[in-house]
């Protein structure tokens, strides 16, 4: 009987717990506000009954429903929400308002500090620090709050998130492979059967960007698989890391970028088509939008167009110069005593001794890989078109599924030849996994950073400092360069994509609205527009030492991240400025996008020439 008495005591609680919670409002929007900046927060739960919606002690309106959004511009002063109902305050929050400019500080500190102690960690620490001490008021309180936020939050957050953690797998397991195919002699294999093909340093670069143009469908994938595949041949001809590096950035996100059938494309052609949603005049199909933007993707073609020339030419110029002349004259491939170096001590990853070396132990597994995304993607995808099935996959899985598969080839390839045992396997595996721990807590690092510059409207406040007011011919290199800085400042292309598309697409049709020349003859800056968000993105990432690309470029290739941002970032503003200056704001005057590529590659060329010098040879 008692028993029965309390069962039912807790029944009437279950079920009047959930009710009594549900009713109380509550408010979703960013923990702080910018002066100057206009913020948007959501109150939900507000019930049937009228509520009195009150901001800063002003009527902001009355809400019959469970959903009341607020548009609001700050001033210097908190920002105070009440909700009022039947004579009771039934919420009241104060929001703090910190200046703009403060919402630039955290990716500047990391960046800054990054250059100058040459020690990525701390400098990423420190920025996130001051975001996170930002994000809470910039009390004193909220600095302590702050430093333990850095971790609860916004580093938890980093690991946490599925695609994120997807990421952080599927490097894992390309390093355990990689680990594997180098014990068991397959990765020397491929370097003694590519040695004859790429005997001399300009062969084997040729190699390494022609294999970058191949692997399209992915930039990570391309990353992970031709810096790792590549990495003892670019060793044995005496290239530079950083030359590595450089060769497996430029040829990984630029050809994404520009291909038709990507893992980029669902991501890219959504954003599309929710910003054109709605708009009257923009009626044709969202991908149409993106075949027609890619004309306008001036800075991947020049910085494909560039790859080749300084591979061809044989002739570096700025930092990049000084490390193929240390490569070649005397060997090093990587800096000398620099104790940032993830790759520092590769003696981990010589083959077992005595064990026949055969390339093929090392192709399947990475063909495997390849072949493994590409069937993932259609096994993943839906639709009735290649366009649909590719740009519905889930990038993520597929990439795990492939990854995995490799390792499992690996294994029963050196299983079945008794290369190795069953616990030499587990110890190489484990040893290719351990090289990328250092890549790994950077990448986390990044993300973290990346959360916190959205978290400070970073984005936003650069928009409403930029401003809006501007002629529609010059809008698509404003956008290249708005779009460049949000990426430096926050290490993510596709975060800046998934903030600034939604804005530009309709900020631009109305422009060009205002000034009597939203018509199809006009069009074409509607379609640079686009572009440039994309194309000004991937630009920064190649700057930016924050960059996830970045990261795990200098994970796949063995290269110090510093000195890859060091060295890549002369060849990347050589691109990008004339990216801009040369192609973009002509073609946004109505010139042709072909002739004015074509004078960028002149230029390209010429500028390479100027400030280029022939690597001296040993």
């Amino acid at each position: 009987m008692k028993s029965a008495s309390t069962a039912g005591i807790l029944l009437l609680i279950t079920l009047y717990l959930p009710s009594t919670f549900a009713d109380k409002p509550a408010i979703n929007g960013p923990r702080i506000a910018l002066s100057g900046v206009s913020v948007e927060f959501t109150l939900t739960s507000l019930g049937e009954t009228p509520s009195t919606i009150m901001v800063n002690g002003e009527k902001a309106g009355l809400s019959y429903g469970d959903e009341f959004v607020i548009s609001h511009t700050t001033s210097e002063q908190p920002i105070t929400i009440e909700v009022h109902q039947a004579g009771k305050t039934l919420l009241k929050q104060e929001i703090p308002v910190i200046p703009g400019w403060v919402s630039l500080l955290p990716p500047l500190i990391a960046i800054t500090l990054a250059f100058l102690l040459r020690s990525v960690v701390p400098a990423l620490f420190m920025g996130l620090l001051v975001g996170a001490w930002a994000a809470n008021g910039l009390t004193v309180s909220g600095l302590i709050k702050g430093i333990f936020d850095t971790m609860t939050i916004y580093i938890l957050n980093a690991i946490i998130d599925p695609g994120h953690a997807a990421v952080i797998l599927f490097s894992l397991l390309i390093g355990g492979m990689v680990g594997i195919i180098s014990k068991n002699g397959g990765m020397l294999g491929i370097v003694n059967a590519v040695i004859p093909i790429a005997r001399t340093p300009k062969r084997g670069q040729a190699v390494i960007a022609g294999l970058g143009l191949s692997i399209f469908f992915d930039d990570y994938a391309n990353t992970m698989i031709v810096g790792n595949a590549t990495r003892p041949v670019s060793d044995t001809l005496k290239i530079s890391r950083e030359k590595l590096a450089y060769l497996v950035d430029s040829t990984a996100a630029p050809v994404t970028t520009i291909a038709i059938i990507t893992t980029w494309i669902g991501f890219q052609v959504g954003l599309i088509d929710d910003a054109i949603s709605g708009i009257d005049g923009l009626d044709a199909p969202a991908y149409s939008f993106f075949l027609n933007s890619i004309a306008y993707s001036f800075y991947p073609f020049l910085a494909i167009f560039l790859v080749f020339l300084v591979v061809f030419s044989g002739r570096d110029f700025g930092p990049m110069l000084r490390a193929e002349q240390r490569a070649r004259t005397i060997g090093e491939v990587l800096k000398p005593n620099n104790g940032n170096n993830p790759a520092a001590n590769m003696k981990e990853f010589e083959e077992k001794s005595g064990l026949p070396c055969r390339a093929i132990n090392g192709v399947l597994p990475i063909l495997a890989l390849v072949i493994g995304v590409i069937g993932g993607m259609f096994i993943s995808g839906e639709g009735n078109s290649l366009q649909d099935i590719v740009g519905s996959a889930d990038a993520y899985v597929v990439l795990i599924w492939a990854s995995l598969l490799s390792c499992i080839v690996a294994i029963i390839l050196t299983l079945s030849q008794r290369l190795l045992n069953l616990e030499e396997i587990v110890d190489a595996w484990t040893i290719g996994a351990k090289f990328m721990l250092n890549g790994m807590i950077l990448l986390v690092m990044a993300w973290a950073i990346a959360d916190v510059t959205k978290e400070l409207q970073t984005a936003p406040y650069l928009i409403s400092i930029l401003g809006s007011t501007v002629s529609p011919f010059l809008l698509p290199a404003l956008v290249f360069l708005l779009a460049a800085c949000s990426a430096f400042a926050s290490g993510s292309s596709w975060g800046v994509m998934a903030i600034l598309m939604p804005l530009v697409i309709p900020l631009c049709w109305a422009i060009l609205e205002i000034n009597g020349i939203a018509d199809q003859n006009h069009i074409y800056i509607l379609y640079a527009c686009i572009a440039c968000v994309l194309t000004g993105a991937v630009w920064a990432d190649h700057c930016s030492p924050i960059s996830d690309t970045t990261v795990l470029t200098c994970l796949a290739t063995g290269c110090d991240l510093m000195d890859h941002v060091i060295t890549q970032m002369p060849y990347a503003l050589l691109s990008g400025l004339t990216a801009i200056v040369i192609c973009l704001l002509p073609a946004s005057y109505g010139v042709p996008w072909w002739m004015v590529l074509g004078i960028g590659i002149v230029v390209v060329a010429i500028g390479h020439r100027v400030l280029s010098e022939p690597v001296t040879t040993a």
